[in-house]
């Protein structure tokens, strides 16, 4: 029969004992120290009494005495070399305890230091972010800063304090499309309409092509551009003279210039009561118009960032905002259910429309590159399209479910985008005057702006995220999901070399190759 050996001794015990918690045998006054000491079984750490143990019955064992320990001598020779083991190798568990505690004190110091500057840069990072959230742009250091409206109000002309007083009691008074306004309008049509016909369908030479733009990438994002008390960018816009220069409207009441290539505020726009959802640049001069939810539109002066004249030509917030071709006249829509057609030169409305057969409150708007019609959109998912001159409604797109969030009409004069609350985007031949395409997005997908480019080889679609897809296939080329909120705006550089974009997270985003 094999001798039992005890788990902590390793040697044969003299009264064997059996833990029924682990099943191991052990001597039993060394586990009952143990178990006095520790109170649980010594190899597998659960709890074990002395109560618990069960003793081994077996034939007592005699150990031969070995040959050295038959002298009195040698036992102590024997006692002696044991006595001399157990110091050296409690020595050795002195140097092992005494070097396992330097590393400890090392590593903890580590740990602390590693803590103080993780806190340090944690509280930078917060202070950074407070004051970038609270930055006020300035304009740039050349712009005097009493030219601004914060410090002092610009002089108003004899017809924009005639328009003002007129605005006190309510709408400005239409003057009529006159003979004159008219032949300007079909003059500009014609004009462009052969420029049109005599580009045919060459694009330029400088358009960015479809495999760069699937290559582009966030190159910078500002989120200083308006107040972080009310978050959020409602409309953006870039101008044609310089492309360099990007023009926000926030829902902090205020329009700020931006120059993407200086990372510089140009001009910072104060004057509306309510936030700015609509923007425009002027096509070739430094002149932008804005709309806000207090129903006025304004034309500002950019370089000493004064307001030139306000239109009060709405009863209910400003929804759409679309400057004509002859960068004479501006056409707006609100939910008062009128559009309107106003001459920015003068500050005057010419003239203001209802659809009496059916009077919906109008979302978005946007002249046809010719500017002999325009389209609206409606509360009530329709499209319609107007004859400028005749003030009439010359067709109508049904099919969308839901509010017109945005519309936008090709350079080439054929196609037009809309889109609703229905997570799709619709194209539409006015030529045969048709919904011959539809892009259907995924579900929820909210639509807040659509934008083709100047040459109307891309469209760009606003929203949930960014995308750009290329015209006539209507394939996906890119999508952008760097917002971390609702893009409310999208716009095409110069020949589409990059890509601007605003959002409710209060952030400019400018997309490009790198």
């Amino acid at each position: 029969m094999a001798s039992l050996t005890c788990a902590l001794s390793n040697e044969v015990p003299d009264c064997p004992v059996v833990s029924p918690v682990s099943g191991q045998v052990y001597e039993r006054r060394l586990i009952e120290k143990y178990v006095t000491e520790a109170g649980i079984d010594p190899i597998n750490k659960e709890p074990l009494t002395i109560e618990q143990l069960i003793e081994v019955k077996c034939s007592p064992l005699v150990k031969p005495k070995p040959p050295s320990a038959t002298s009195i001598p040698a036992i102590l020779k024997s006692l002696q070399d044991e006595w001399d083991a157990v110091m050296l190798h409690s020595f050795t568990l002195r140097q092992q305890l005494q070097t396992a505690r330097q590393e400890l004190s090392h590593a903890l110091y580590q740990h602390d230091a590693a803590c103080r500057v993780i806190a340090r840069l944690n509280k930078e990072v917060t202070a950074a972010r407070e004051a970038l959230a609270t930055l006020k742009p300035q304009a740039v250091a050349g712009t005097p800063l009493l030219h601004t409206p914060s410090h002092a109000p610009p002089t108003p002309g004899h017809d924009q304090a005639a328009a003002v007083a007129a605005g006190g009691a309510g709408t400005q008074e239409a003057s009529g499309m006159t003979g004159d306004i008219v032949e300007k309008l079909q003059e500009k049509a014609t004009v462009l309409t052969q420029e049109r016909k005599r580009r045919g369908k060459t694009v330029p030479e400088d358009l960015c092509t479809a495999e760069k733009i699937k290559e582009f990438v966030s190159q910078s994002s500002h989120p200083g551009l308006h107040s972080a008390s009310v978050p959020g960018i409602l409309a953006v816009d870039i101008s044609p003279a310089d492309s360099a220069k990007i023009l926000t409207g926030g829902a902090d009441k205020n329009a700020t210039v931006f120059n993407k290539d200086l990372e510089q505020v140009v001009a910072v726009l104060k004057g509306h009561t309510k936030k700015v959802n609509r923007v425009v640049f002027h096509p070739t001069e430094d002149i932008v118009i804005t709309g806000s939810h207090d129903s006025t539109v304004r034309v500002w002066n950019v370089p000493n960032s004064s307001t030139t004249s306000i239109l009060r030509v709405h009863d209910g917030p400003v929804t759409g905002l679309s400057l004509h071709a002859t960068g004479d006249y501006v056409l707006t829509t609100s939910t008062d259910q009128h559009w309107a057609f106003s001459d920015i030169r003068t500050g005057r409305l010419v003239s203001r429309v209802q659809d009496s057969s059916a009077p919906v409150a109008l979302t978005c708007a946007q002249f046809h590159p010719d500017g002999l019609i325009f389209g609206t959109g409606t509360a009530d998912a329709q499209i319609k399209i107007w004859d400028l001159k005749e003030q009439s409604n010359v067709a109508n797109f049904p099919g969308h479910a839901g509010q017109i969030s945005a519309l936008s009409f090709s350079e080439n004069g054929y196609y037009l985008a809309t889109a609703a609350d229905d997570s799709c985007v619709k194209l539409w031949d006015l030529r045969k005057l048709k919904n011959f395409k539809t892009l259907q997005l995924e579900d929820g997908y909210e639509v807040r702006d659509l934008c083709f480019d100047s040459s109307g080889t891309y469209l760009a679609v606003a929203g949930s995220d960014v995308r750009v897809y290329l015209c006539k296939q209507w394939n996906e080329l890119k999508v952008m999901n760097d917002h971390t909120a609702m893009a409310t705006g999208v716009r095409f550089g110069e020949n589409s070399q990059y890509i601007a974009s605003t959002s409710m997270d209060r952030t400019l985003k400018i997309y490009g190759n790198q």
